[in-house]
């Protein structure tokens, strides 16, 4: 068994505040509560945190490489500022028409942090509130959690969720189940 231990987390809807209308700027994003003193705990716990994003906006012209950094910066900023520490944060910038591997929901860039990282996706979480988030993990072999904060209520209404996804209700709420499960 490695001895790294990662916890891979999508962005939008887990971290933070979503919109339909796309997160385009620092100003708009907004952390949901408990989400970065959830990222602390881990932190604290051991764990390194990787997030993984679809950012189609800058692929759509919404937002560019600068409000992009700048939104990560406030969201390493938040996070280090209550104890916590994002490891690293990988990005699809492209959209549904491009067909690149990156894109959730296939496994590219899932792939690309597991390698990173060399760690194994059997002993790495991904954490999602939609359905491509957990089809990604799941092509991995990833431990798959899905958080009904974002677009959770509404993808676990839909069902058809791959199998083995345990529900919780929001990140804090992972960390807390997660944590109490590793000391098992």
């Amino acid at each position: 068994m490695p001895t790294k231990k990662v916890v891979i987390l999508d962005r939008d809807g887990v971290i933070n505040a979503d919109s339909d209308a796309f997160i385009k700027s620092p100003d708009e994003w907004v952390a949901l509560p408990g989400s970065l003193e959830a990222i602390a705990r881990l932190s604290q716990a051991g764990y390194r945190v990787a997030v993984a994003t679809n950012q189609s906006g800058i692929g759509r012209g919404l937002f560019d490489m600068n409000a992009l950094n700048a939104m990560h910066l406030k969201m390493h900023r938040m996070a280090a500022a209550v104890g916590g520490r994002i490891d690293a944060v990988f990005f699809c910038p492209h959209t549904a028409d491009d067909h690149c591997e990156c894109r959730k929901p296939k496994p590219g860039m899932l792939q690309m942090i597991i390698e990173r990282f060399d760690v194994d996706p059997e002993h790495t979480p991904t954490v999602g509130d939609s359905l491509r988030d957990l089809q990604a993990g799941a092509a991995l072999g990833c431990p798959i959690h899905l958080v009904l904060t974002g677009k959770g209520r509404k993808t676990l209404a839909a069902g058809g969720l791959p199998e083995g996804t345990r529900v919780h209700d929001d990140l804090r709420a992972f960390v807390l189940d997660f944590l109490a499960d590793a000391q098992e």
